[in-house]
């Protein structure tokens, strides 16, 4: 019997996709659950229709994606610390003082985006990697100063 899921289901399917599966489990579980709908001609085309409208959604967010990509590459952030009479940094800079930084420059960025091994613990530049969906990539230099 062929259905069409109306959400993720393990081991079974995708949300919209259409399966076979046997009239029993179709009866007994999907139909009962509102997870699934018989595979008629009307609810086929409704089911393109929608995945029509969420690949131009797709679409929409991987182009703001690699807009906000390539706007980031090369950026540079500057991060104050408080440092002490030997030049010991207090603290560290972590991914989310990172991202913090990178929300004031007007980049919405969550911290685990941020790329770092190990949070920072001295002054200096350094090459961050910024991934995103869709296996897009930047690299921003973070530049760590004393704080005055």
């Amino acid at each position: 019997m062929k259905v069409i899921l109306l959400q993720d289901i393990k081991n079974l399917g995708k949300e919209n996709e259409v399966v076979n599966v046997k009239p029993g489990y179709a009866r007994n579980f999907l139909f009962p659950k509102n997870l699934a709908v018989l595979a008629t001609g009307s609810s086929l085309k409704r089911v393109e229709k929608k995945k029509e409208k969420q690949m131009k959604k797709d679409q929409e967010k991987l182009k703001k994606i690699q807009e906000t990509a390539s706007k980031l590459g090369g950026v540079e952030v500057e991060i104050s610390v408080k440092v002490g009479e030997k030049s010991e940094v207090f603290g560290s800079v972590s991914r989310s003082k990172i991202s913090k930084s990178l929300k004031e420059m007007g980049f919405e960025i969550k911290p685990s985006q941020v790329e770092l091994e190990k949070p920072i613990e001295e002054l200096g530049e350094f090459p961050v990697k910024i991934t995103f969906p869709h296996n897009l990539e930047t690299e921003i230099r973070v530049i760590v100063i004393e704080e005055k």
